[in-house]
Protein backbone atom coordinates (compact mmCIF):
# COMPACT_ATOMS: atom_id res chain seq x y z
CA UNK A 1 0.00 0.00 0.00
CA UNK A 2 1.34 3.43 -0.83
CA UNK A 3 1.74 6.06 1.31
CA UNK A 4 -0.49 8.59 -0.39
CA UNK A 5 -3.44 6.37 -0.51
CA UNK A 6 -5.67 7.61 2.01
CA UNK A 7 -6.37 4.38 3.46
CA UNK A 8 -2.60 3.87 4.61
CA UNK A 9 -3.13 7.25 6.45
CA UNK A 10 -6.49 5.82 8.24
CA UNK A 11 -4.56 2.88 9.26
CA UNK A 12 -1.95 4.21 10.88
CA UNK A 13 -4.44 6.59 12.61
CA UNK A 14 -6.78 3.17 13.62
CA UNK A 15 -3.99 1.57 15.55
CA UNK A 16 -3.00 4.53 17.35
CA UNK A 17 -7.04 5.64 18.20
CA UNK A 18 -7.44 1.95 19.61
CA UNK A 19 -4.11 0.76 20.55
CA UNK A 20 -4.34 2.35 23.88
CA UNK A 21 -3.38 2.19 27.56
CA UNK A 22 -5.75 1.38 30.11
CA UNK A 23 -5.31 0.60 33.56
CA UNK A 24 -7.70 -2.24 34.39
CA UNK A 25 -10.87 -3.25 32.71
CA UNK A 26 -11.90 -0.35 30.90
CA UNK A 27 -15.28 -0.39 31.35
CA UNK A 28 -14.77 0.20 35.14
CA UNK A 29 -12.25 2.98 34.42
CA UNK A 30 -14.31 4.63 32.10
CA UNK A 31 -16.96 5.32 35.06
CA UNK A 32 -13.46 6.36 37.19
CA UNK A 33 -12.41 8.70 34.22
CA UNK A 34 -15.91 10.23 34.24
CA UNK A 35 -16.12 10.47 38.11
CA UNK A 36 -12.53 12.08 37.86
CA UNK A 37 -14.14 14.69 35.28
CA UNK A 38 -17.07 15.43 37.30
CA UNK A 39 -15.21 16.40 40.62
CA UNK A 40 -12.54 18.65 38.63
CA UNK A 41 -16.00 20.58 37.13
CA UNK A 42 -17.62 20.51 40.88
CA UNK A 43 -14.66 21.73 42.16
CA UNK A 44 -15.23 19.75 45.72
CA UNK A 45 -15.45 17.03 46.84
CA UNK A 46 -19.66 15.76 46.90
CA UNK A 47 -21.79 14.63 49.26
CA UNK A 48 -23.90 12.30 47.10
CA UNK A 49 -23.28 10.48 43.77
CA UNK A 50 -25.38 9.32 41.40
CA UNK A 51 -24.21 6.56 38.54
CA UNK A 52 -26.11 6.07 35.52
CA UNK A 53 -25.41 2.75 33.49
CA UNK A 54 -26.49 1.18 30.36
CA UNK A 55 -27.35 -2.54 31.31
CA UNK A 56 -23.82 -3.70 29.14
CA UNK A 57 -21.80 -1.50 31.26
CA UNK A 58 -23.72 -2.45 34.98
CA UNK A 59 -22.54 -6.01 33.26
CA UNK A 60 -19.04 -5.32 32.40
CA UNK A 61 -18.82 -3.58 35.77
CA UNK A 62 -20.18 -6.08 38.00
CA UNK A 63 -18.10 -8.37 38.93
CA UNK A 64 -14.60 -7.11 37.86
CA UNK A 65 -11.46 -5.66 40.62
CA UNK A 66 -11.17 -2.54 40.45
CA UNK A 67 -7.67 -2.03 40.48
CA UNK A 68 -5.61 -0.03 43.07
CA UNK A 69 -8.78 -0.24 45.11
CA UNK A 70 -7.30 -2.89 47.40
CA UNK A 71 -9.43 -5.10 45.34
CA UNK A 72 -12.70 -3.35 45.99
CA UNK A 73 -15.24 -4.05 42.91
CA UNK A 74 -18.34 -2.69 41.33
CA UNK A 75 -19.75 0.15 40.33
CA UNK A 76 -19.45 2.37 43.39
CA UNK A 77 -15.43 1.32 43.57
CA UNK A 78 -15.03 2.59 40.51
CA UNK A 79 -16.70 6.03 41.21
CA UNK A 80 -14.97 6.40 44.27
CA UNK A 81 -11.60 5.59 42.83
CA UNK A 82 -11.99 8.39 40.34
CA UNK A 83 -13.45 11.02 42.59
CA UNK A 84 -10.90 10.16 45.33
CA UNK A 85 -7.65 9.34 43.50
CA UNK A 86 -8.53 9.76 39.32
CA UNK A 87 -6.25 12.23 37.30
CA UNK A 88 -9.04 13.16 33.97
CA UNK A 89 -5.84 14.02 31.96
CA UNK A 90 -4.23 10.50 32.07
CA UNK A 91 -7.84 9.32 30.60
CA UNK A 92 -8.02 5.42 30.79
CA UNK A 93 -5.05 5.64 33.38
CA UNK A 94 -6.97 7.74 35.37
CA UNK A 95 -6.31 5.61 38.70
CA UNK A 96 -2.41 4.36 37.98
CA UNK A 97 -0.79 6.51 40.24
CA UNK A 98 -3.03 5.96 43.78
CA UNK A 99 -1.21 6.07 47.32
CA UNK A 100 -2.43 4.00 50.18
CA UNK A 101 -4.11 6.71 51.49
CA UNK A 102 -5.84 7.42 49.07
CA UNK A 103 -6.91 3.91 48.86
CA UNK A 104 -8.07 4.30 52.73
CA UNK A 105 -10.00 7.71 51.61
CA UNK A 106 -12.18 6.09 49.09
CA UNK A 107 -13.18 2.96 51.39
CA UNK A 108 -13.68 6.01 53.70
CA UNK A 109 -15.48 7.84 50.94
CA UNK A 110 -18.06 4.76 50.31
CA UNK A 111 -18.90 4.34 54.22
CA UNK A 112 -20.02 7.89 54.04
CA UNK A 113 -21.17 9.18 50.98
CA UNK A 114 -24.18 7.56 49.76
CA UNK A 115 -23.96 6.51 46.12
CA UNK A 116 -26.46 5.24 44.09
CA UNK A 117 -26.47 2.94 40.89
CA UNK A 118 -29.30 3.64 38.57
CA UNK A 119 -29.61 1.34 35.22
CA UNK A 120 -30.43 3.66 32.09
CA UNK A 121 -31.44 2.90 28.54
CA UNK A 122 -31.10 6.11 26.36
CA UNK A 123 -31.21 3.98 23.24
CA UNK A 124 -27.21 3.35 22.93
CA UNK A 125 -25.05 0.25 24.40
CA UNK A 126 -22.44 2.36 26.01
CA UNK A 127 -23.64 4.92 28.11
CA UNK A 128 -22.55 6.69 31.40
CA UNK A 129 -23.98 9.84 33.38
CA UNK A 130 -22.49 10.63 36.54
CA UNK A 131 -23.87 13.17 38.50
CA UNK A 132 -22.05 14.41 41.90
CA UNK A 133 -23.61 17.07 44.08
CA UNK A 134 -22.21 19.36 46.78
CA UNK A 135 -25.39 20.57 48.66
CA UNK A 136 -27.36 22.97 46.02
CA UNK A 137 -24.42 22.19 43.91
CA UNK A 138 -24.00 19.50 40.86
CA UNK A 139 -21.88 18.70 38.29
CA UNK A 140 -23.17 16.01 34.96
CA UNK A 141 -20.48 14.48 33.11
CA UNK A 142 -21.48 11.73 30.69
CA UNK A 143 -19.40 9.47 28.28
CA UNK A 144 -21.37 7.48 25.33
CA UNK A 145 -20.32 5.07 22.46
CA UNK A 146 -16.32 4.33 23.77
CA UNK A 147 -14.59 4.77 26.75
CA UNK A 148 -12.97 8.00 26.32
CA UNK A 149 -15.94 10.18 24.57
CA UNK A 150 -17.39 12.50 26.83
CA UNK A 151 -20.79 14.02 25.34
CA UNK A 152 -21.72 15.85 28.20
CA UNK A 153 -20.25 18.41 30.82
CA UNK A 154 -22.97 20.26 32.63
CA UNK A 155 -22.59 22.38 36.09
CA UNK A 156 -25.35 24.22 37.92
CA UNK A 157 -27.58 23.87 34.94
CA UNK A 158 -24.99 25.61 33.00
CA UNK A 159 -23.87 23.49 29.56
CA UNK A 160 -19.59 23.42 29.78
CA UNK A 161 -19.22 21.25 26.84
CA UNK A 162 -21.80 19.14 24.44
CA UNK A 163 -21.63 16.64 21.61
CA UNK A 164 -24.06 15.12 19.58
CA UNK A 165 -24.88 11.42 20.16
CA UNK A 166 -26.00 10.49 16.48
CA UNK A 167 -26.93 6.87 17.84
CA UNK A 168 -24.22 4.60 18.35
CA UNK A 169 -22.06 6.40 15.58
CA UNK A 170 -18.45 7.13 16.97
CA UNK A 171 -18.23 10.54 15.60
CA UNK A 172 -14.42 12.17 15.66
CA UNK A 173 -12.68 8.53 15.26
CA UNK A 174 -11.53 7.38 12.01
CA UNK A 175 -13.67 5.87 9.46
CA UNK A 176 -13.87 2.10 10.29
CA UNK A 177 -15.49 1.22 7.40
CA UNK A 178 -12.51 1.46 5.41
CA UNK A 179 -11.06 -1.45 6.47
CA UNK A 180 -11.01 -4.90 4.78
CA UNK A 181 -9.20 -8.02 5.04
CA UNK A 182 -7.38 -7.45 1.37
CA UNK A 183 -6.18 -3.98 2.37
CA UNK A 184 -5.20 -5.06 6.02
CA UNK A 185 -2.89 -7.41 4.88
CA UNK A 186 -1.47 -5.16 2.15
CA UNK A 187 -0.97 -2.54 4.57
CA UNK A 188 0.65 -5.09 7.12
CA UNK A 189 2.95 -5.89 4.61
CA UNK A 190 3.82 -2.35 3.20
CA UNK A 191 3.50 -0.24 6.04
CA UNK A 192 6.46 1.55 7.08
CA UNK A 193 7.53 0.44 10.35
CA UNK A 194 8.45 3.52 12.00
CA UNK A 195 4.85 4.54 10.90
CA UNK A 196 3.51 2.08 13.70
CA UNK A 197 6.68 1.07 16.12
CA UNK A 198 5.56 3.13 19.09
CA UNK A 199 1.99 1.76 19.72
CA UNK A 200 3.26 -2.07 18.50
CA UNK A 201 6.48 -1.92 20.75
CA UNK A 202 4.31 -0.51 23.61
CA UNK A 203 1.59 -2.90 23.20
CA UNK A 204 4.76 -5.40 23.69
CA UNK A 205 6.20 -4.11 26.48
CA UNK A 206 2.84 -3.87 28.53
CA UNK A 207 0.71 -7.29 27.10
CA UNK A 208 3.91 -9.10 27.47
CA UNK A 209 4.76 -7.61 31.23
CA UNK A 210 0.80 -8.86 32.49
CA UNK A 211 1.30 -11.89 30.94
CA UNK A 212 4.51 -13.28 32.48
CA UNK A 213 2.53 -11.94 35.69
CA UNK A 214 -0.59 -13.62 35.52
CA UNK A 215 1.43 -17.31 34.87
CA UNK A 216 4.36 -15.92 38.11
CA UNK A 217 1.29 -15.18 40.46
CA UNK A 218 -2.38 -15.90 41.44
CA UNK A 219 -4.81 -14.57 39.84
CA UNK A 220 -8.47 -15.08 39.38
CA UNK A 221 -9.23 -19.26 38.32
CA UNK A 222 -5.04 -19.25 37.26
CA UNK A 223 -6.22 -20.52 33.78
CA UNK A 224 -3.05 -19.83 32.33
CA UNK A 225 -1.17 -22.14 34.98
CA UNK A 226 -3.57 -25.09 34.64
CA UNK A 227 -3.17 -25.29 30.94
CA UNK A 228 0.11 -25.27 31.18
CA UNK A 229 0.05 -28.14 34.23
CA UNK A 230 -2.80 -30.10 32.05
CA UNK A 231 -1.21 -29.42 28.26
CA UNK A 232 2.86 -29.36 28.55
CA UNK A 233 5.02 -26.53 27.42
CA UNK A 234 4.35 -26.45 23.51
CA UNK A 235 4.13 -23.32 22.12
CA UNK A 236 0.24 -23.74 20.88
CA UNK A 237 -0.39 -24.13 24.65
CA UNK A 238 1.93 -21.55 25.66
CA UNK A 239 0.02 -19.13 22.99
CA UNK A 240 -3.07 -19.36 24.83
CA UNK A 241 -2.10 -19.88 28.75
CA UNK A 242 -0.02 -16.87 28.16
CA UNK A 243 -2.98 -14.81 26.99
CA UNK A 244 -5.05 -16.01 29.29
CA UNK A 245 -2.58 -15.04 31.87
CA UNK A 246 -2.71 -11.46 30.93
CA UNK A 247 -6.37 -11.51 31.74
CA UNK A 248 -5.97 -13.63 34.75
CA UNK A 249 -4.12 -11.07 36.18
CA UNK A 250 -6.00 -8.08 34.04
CA UNK A 251 -9.62 -8.91 35.75
CA UNK A 252 -8.41 -9.84 39.15
CA UNK A 253 -6.71 -6.56 40.30
CA UNK A 254 -3.21 -6.92 39.06
CA UNK A 255 -2.22 -2.82 38.71
CA UNK A 256 -0.10 -3.56 35.60
CA UNK A 257 -1.48 -1.38 32.47
CA UNK A 258 -2.60 -3.21 29.29
CA UNK A 259 -2.90 -2.03 25.81
CA UNK A 260 -6.42 -2.18 24.45
CA UNK A 261 -7.85 -3.04 21.39
CA UNK A 262 -11.32 -2.05 20.40
CA UNK A 263 -11.84 -0.73 23.94
CA UNK A 264 -11.30 -3.66 25.63
CA UNK A 265 -7.84 -4.70 27.29
CA UNK A 266 -8.33 -7.97 27.28
CA UNK A 267 -9.03 -8.05 23.49
CA UNK A 268 -5.47 -6.38 23.36
CA UNK A 269 -4.05 -8.99 25.41
CA UNK A 270 -5.35 -11.78 22.71
CA UNK A 271 -4.96 -9.84 19.41
CA UNK A 272 -0.92 -9.49 20.79
CA UNK A 273 0.26 -12.39 23.26
CA UNK A 274 -0.11 -14.97 21.27
CA UNK A 275 1.43 -13.71 18.24
CA UNK A 276 4.51 -12.58 20.27
CA UNK A 277 4.77 -16.53 22.16
CA UNK A 278 4.71 -17.90 18.36
CA UNK A 279 7.70 -15.05 17.34
CA UNK A 280 10.13 -15.95 20.23
CA UNK A 281 9.63 -19.63 19.29
CA UNK A 282 9.50 -19.42 15.70
CA UNK A 283 12.88 -16.90 15.64
CA UNK A 284 11.80 -14.65 13.16
CA UNK A 285 12.77 -10.79 12.75
CA UNK A 286 11.87 -8.08 15.08
CA UNK A 287 10.68 -6.69 12.03
CA UNK A 288 8.30 -9.61 11.12
CA UNK A 289 6.34 -9.83 14.72
CA UNK A 290 5.70 -5.87 14.36
CA UNK A 291 4.05 -7.03 10.99
CA UNK A 292 2.21 -9.78 12.37
CA UNK A 293 0.90 -7.20 15.10
CA UNK A 294 0.02 -5.22 13.02
CA UNK A 295 -2.20 -7.80 11.12
CA UNK A 296 -4.03 -9.16 14.23
CA UNK A 297 -4.78 -5.71 15.57
CA UNK A 298 -6.56 -4.50 12.29
CA UNK A 299 -8.23 -7.84 11.61
CA UNK A 300 -9.56 -7.52 15.46
CA UNK A 301 -10.62 -4.12 14.76
CA UNK A 302 -12.33 -4.67 11.36
CA UNK A 303 -14.64 -7.81 13.08
CA UNK A 304 -15.75 -5.80 16.11
CA UNK A 305 -16.54 -2.46 13.78
CA UNK A 306 -19.58 -4.28 13.02
CA UNK A 307 -20.21 -5.83 15.95
CA UNK A 308 -19.99 -2.74 18.30
CA UNK A 309 -17.71 -2.24 21.27
CA UNK A 310 -20.01 -3.94 23.98
CA UNK A 311 -22.27 -6.78 23.11
CA UNK A 312 -23.42 -10.41 24.22
CA UNK A 313 -20.97 -11.80 21.47
CA UNK A 314 -17.58 -12.23 23.52
CA UNK A 315 -14.95 -10.22 21.78
CA UNK A 316 -12.38 -12.44 23.06
CA UNK A 317 -13.26 -14.03 19.87
CA UNK A 318 -12.91 -11.50 17.38
CA UNK A 319 -9.11 -10.87 18.97
CA UNK A 320 -8.39 -14.76 18.82
CA UNK A 321 -9.73 -14.99 15.31
CA UNK A 322 -6.74 -11.92 14.96
CA UNK A 323 -4.40 -13.80 16.67
CA UNK A 324 -5.04 -16.86 14.46
CA UNK A 325 -4.69 -14.43 11.01
CA UNK A 326 -1.27 -12.85 12.69
CA UNK A 327 -0.20 -16.17 12.95
CA UNK A 328 -0.80 -17.75 9.75
CA UNK A 329 1.25 -15.41 8.60
CA UNK A 330 4.35 -15.69 10.99
CA UNK A 331 4.18 -18.78 8.87
CA UNK A 332 4.43 -17.23 6.10
CA UNK A 333 0.63 -17.50 4.94
CA UNK A 334 -0.72 -15.68 1.94
CA UNK A 335 -4.70 -14.00 1.69
CA UNK A 336 -6.03 -17.32 1.28
CA UNK A 337 -4.35 -18.68 4.57
CA UNK A 338 -5.35 -15.87 6.56
CA UNK A 339 -8.55 -15.10 5.78
CA UNK A 340 -9.27 -18.97 6.12
CA UNK A 341 -7.85 -18.74 9.08
CA UNK A 342 -10.18 -16.14 10.57
CA UNK A 343 -12.92 -17.75 9.04
CA UNK A 344 -12.40 -21.28 10.47
CA UNK A 345 -11.90 -19.91 13.94
CA UNK A 346 -15.03 -17.65 13.64
CA UNK A 347 -17.05 -20.64 12.67
CA UNK A 348 -15.52 -22.86 15.60
CA UNK A 349 -16.36 -20.25 18.35
CA UNK A 350 -18.59 -17.54 17.39
CA UNK A 351 -21.54 -17.54 19.99
CA UNK A 352 -19.85 -17.52 22.92
CA UNK A 353 -21.25 -15.11 25.42
CA UNK A 354 -20.25 -12.21 27.04
CA UNK A 355 -21.26 -12.23 30.73
CA UNK A 356 -19.22 -9.43 31.92
CA UNK A 357 -15.38 -9.04 32.80
CA UNK A 358 -14.58 -11.31 35.31
CA UNK A 359 -11.96 -14.45 35.94
CA UNK A 360 -13.93 -16.74 33.27
CA UNK A 361 -12.90 -13.99 30.35
CA UNK A 362 -9.53 -15.91 30.69
CA UNK A 363 -10.72 -19.33 30.28
CA UNK A 364 -12.93 -18.04 27.11
CA UNK A 365 -9.85 -16.23 25.77
CA UNK A 366 -7.58 -19.50 25.88
CA UNK A 367 -10.70 -21.37 23.69
CA UNK A 368 -10.48 -18.21 21.28
CA UNK A 369 -7.00 -18.37 20.91
CA UNK A 370 -7.18 -21.95 20.41
CA UNK A 371 -9.56 -21.75 17.74
CA UNK A 372 -7.57 -19.29 15.92
CA UNK A 373 -4.46 -21.92 15.96
CA UNK A 374 -6.97 -24.70 14.80
CA UNK A 375 -8.35 -22.71 12.00
CA UNK A 376 -4.90 -22.24 10.41
CA UNK A 377 -3.83 -26.20 11.28
CA UNK A 378 -7.35 -26.66 9.35
CA UNK A 379 -6.50 -25.03 5.77
CA UNK A 380 -2.94 -25.68 5.63
CA UNK A 381 -4.09 -29.37 5.93
CA UNK A 382 -6.65 -28.89 3.11
CA UNK A 383 -9.98 -28.51 5.62
CA UNK A 384 -12.06 -25.61 5.94
CA UNK A 385 -15.71 -24.79 6.51
CA UNK A 386 -17.51 -23.25 3.42
CA UNK A 387 -20.12 -21.19 2.13
CA UNK A 388 -23.84 -22.49 4.08
CA UNK A 389 -22.07 -23.93 6.77
CA UNK A 390 -24.47 -22.00 9.85
CA UNK A 391 -23.16 -18.38 9.60
CA UNK A 392 -20.36 -18.89 7.15
CA UNK A 393 -20.87 -17.68 3.50
CA UNK A 394 -19.03 -17.25 0.78
CA UNK A 395 -16.06 -14.50 1.21
CA UNK A 396 -14.66 -13.34 4.40
CA UNK A 397 -16.24 -10.09 4.06
CA UNK A 398 -19.60 -11.54 3.45
CA UNK A 399 -18.90 -13.90 6.80
CA UNK A 400 -17.92 -10.50 9.09
CA UNK A 401 -21.16 -9.10 8.18
CA UNK A 402 -23.21 -12.26 9.17
CA UNK A 403 -21.18 -12.20 12.42
CA UNK A 404 -21.65 -8.52 13.02
CA UNK A 405 -25.10 -8.72 12.28
CA UNK A 406 -25.15 -11.75 14.94
CA UNK A 407 -23.06 -9.72 17.67
CA UNK A 408 -25.61 -6.40 17.18
CA UNK A 409 -28.59 -7.24 16.00
CA UNK A 410 -29.04 -10.84 17.15
CA UNK A 411 -27.36 -11.06 20.67
CA UNK A 412 -29.98 -8.06 21.50
CA UNK A 413 -32.16 -9.99 23.18
CA UNK A 414 -29.54 -12.69 25.33
CA UNK A 415 -27.83 -9.29 26.18
CA UNK A 416 -30.58 -8.21 27.98
CA UNK A 417 -31.22 -10.99 29.67
CA UNK A 418 -27.95 -11.58 30.91
CA UNK A 419 -28.47 -8.31 32.21
CA UNK A 420 -31.56 -9.03 34.11
CA UNK A 421 -30.01 -12.18 34.99
CA UNK A 422 -27.26 -10.65 36.60
CA UNK A 423 -29.02 -7.86 38.26
CA UNK A 424 -31.30 -10.46 40.07
CA UNK A 425 -34.51 -9.29 38.07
Amino acid sequence: MEKRDAKYAAYVQTLKEELVPAMGCTEPIALAYGAARAREVLGEMPDRVVVGASGSIIKNVKSVIVPNTDHLKGIPAAAAAGIVAGDADKELEVIASVSSEQTAQMKEFMEQVPITVEHIDNGITFDIVITLYKGVSYARVRIANYHTNIVLVEKNGEILEKKPVAGESEDGLTDRSLLNMKDILDFARTVDIEDVREVLERQIDYNWAIAEEGIRGNYGANIGSVLLDMEGESVRVRAKAMAAAGSDARMNGCELPVIINSGSGNQGITASVPVIVYAKDMKVSHETLLRALTLSNLTAIHQKTAIGRLSAYCGAVSAGAGAGAGIAYLHGGDYKEIVHTVVNALAIVSGIVCDGAKASCAAKIASAVDAGILGYQMYIRGQQFYGGDGIVTKGVEETLKNVGRLGKEGMKATNEEIIRIMIGE
